[in-house]
Formats: structure tokens, sequence, C-alpha cells
């Protein structure tokens, strides 16, 4: 007989009702500025409290797109739906990169880094939509799929329902970072900004020049999620682990088998700031039992100039 799945608690797996309430714990933070990209003679992009009207170009209708806006000459001509993109429209929008490799499912303090990791999408996702952004989603590891950028409460609510669908399903093979970097350059449907979000253990010796590729398409920042127990060396003491369904105790006694086991859990953040810190991108920590909207606040309120 089958041991009963995981039930959606919050803590060992996604609930799919909290990721979508947390849209009322970011609408009580403070409006992400609107920032404009546009070319202004040579002057660094300016605060909008409003969008810009000039026309820039037209591209493929997608879901979600105002009918307003439609194209109706070149989809006449073409006989393939087409949309207006103005000025300040071409840059709006953020692609989330979700870590959903096996190293994620852990977990020694309030939920897996899994679960921390998905707070954080969907709380990026409802932040983006607060500044007109439209928002995606593009899983990478055991979940391979992407959720093309959509706008309003739509696209924060396609992102919020793919994730949690994506960690009901079994686990699948691990992927390195640089190939899902790969992808997601040739996946980005336009977006011009980047959050990636994992715990760093994916990254291999081949990521960096991966993500030069991606920095010179998009804004990339990085949100590092880690347990408690990768951030500093544990007191001594038996610590019980499971994996894959085998229960076995490590023992952390004498300060050598303490400092090799931060060691060892520590590598994967140890990667990761590395890669970020190399390339000057933003870059947060948080852990399991944090609230992670101020970290998402600080790498998505504000936008560097061009």
């Amino acid at each position: 007989m089958n041991a009963a799945a995981p039930v959606a608690d919050g803590r060992v797996r996604v609930s799919l009702p909290e990721l979508i309430a947390l849209r009322a714990r970011v609408a009580r933070a403070p409006a992400p500025p609107v920032v404009s990209r546009a070319p202004r003679s040579g002057q660094r992009p300016g605060r909008l409290h409003g969008r810009g009207m000039d026309y820039a170009e037209s591209r493929v209708y997608q879901a979600g797109d105002d009918v307003r806006r439609m194209d109706w000459r070149l989809t006449a001509r073409s006989g393939v739906a087409h949309t207006k993109l103005f000025q300040e429209e071409r840059e709006g929008r953020l692609l989330v990169m979700l870590d959903t490799n096996t190293s994620m499912r852990f977990g020694t303090r309030t939920r897996f880094k899994s679960v921390q990791a998905a707070r954080s999408a969907a709380m990026a996702a409802w932040y983006a939509i607060r500044g007109g952004d439209r928002v995606g989603v593009l899983s990478y590891g055991g979940q391979r799929q992407l959720i093309r950028p959509q706008g309003g409460s739509r696209g924060a609510l396609a992102v919020a329902g793919a994730i949690a669908a994506w960690d009901a399903l079994p686990p699948g093979d691990d992927e390195s970072l640089s190939a899902a970097l790969q992808r997601a350059g040739r996946l980005m449907h336009g977006a011009s900004r980047v959050l990636l979000v994992s715990d760093g253990f994916c990254v291999d010796e081949a990521s960096r020049g991966r993500m030069l590729g991606l920095v010179g398409k998009a804004e990339v920042s990085v949100l590092v999620v880690a347990d408690p127990l990768e951030m500093a060396e544990p007191p001594a003491g038996r610590y019980p682990f499971a994996h894959r369904g085998v229960h076995y105790d490590v023992a952390l006694h004498g300060d050598r088998q303490r400092a090799e086991f931060l060691r060892s859990l520590g590598e994967g953040r140890h990667r990761i700031d590395t890669l970020a810190s190399s390339l000057g991108l933003r870059h947060r920590t948080i852990d399991t039992t944090a609230d992670p909207l101020d970290a998402v606040i600080a790498l998505l309120g504000t936008t560097r100039a061009a």
C-alpha cells in the first residue's frame, strides 16, 4: 500500500490558499515605483506616475493583453492578432526563475526551503503586478515548465496556481543552473527583469557564463533561500534526518565535526553568493523562518539605471 501524499500544509508542501492570501500582506506594503527605462536625451530613467503613450512597436497578441491596444491594421494584414506596445510598457515584465531541485525539499525550522521559495515567488508576483508589471514563472530542476508573463491579478494567480501544482508532483531529475539559464534565455517573452529564487546547490561551473548572457538581456536579481542549519554552526548534539523515506541520526559533538557539517550544508549558499557578488547582482538571503516581503521589496522595489 502506498503512503499517503504529504498534505499541503504550508510546511512541507505548498498551500495554494496561503499563496493567494499573501496578496493581502503585499497590499499593505508601500507600492513599488513605476520606473521608465526609455531613453531621454541621455538622462537617467525617471519615476513615472502614469503610462507613456508613445508608440514603440507591435508584437503577437498574448493572453491577458488589453484588447484596447490591439493593432488592428497589422492584425488584418498578417492574419495574426497583434497588440501595440508603448514606450513606457516595453520592459514591464518580471520572470521568476524558481528552483525545484531536490535540495529544496529540506527544512529544519518552520517550513521546507521549497515552501519558502514558493511563498517568495508568490509575493514577488503580487508585488510586481502592483507596479503594473506582467509576471510569469519558469521552474527548473524537478519541474521544467513556463508560465508566460501576464498582467494583473490573472498573472499573479497563474503564478501561484502553477507553483502549487508543480509542488504536488513527484520529484524529477535535478537540473544545473547553467542549463536553466540557457532555457530562460530562450523563453523570456520580453521580460526585462528576472528574479532567481534558489538555495544555490544547482550552481555549476558554467553558470557564470550563462548568467552573463542573461544579464545582457534583463536586470537579474537573486533571492537565496537557506535553512537555519545551513547558516550557522549547530550546537553539539544528535540530529535526526529523513531522506526519501530513510531516517537516520547525525552525531555532531566535536568542533571539527560541526564545522565540516556547516561547510557541507552551506555549500549551496556559498556558491550562489559568490556568483551573484562576482557579477554585481543585487541579492538577498532569507532563511525558512523569515517573512520574505522585505527581501522581495529590496530586490524589486527599485530599478537600476540602464
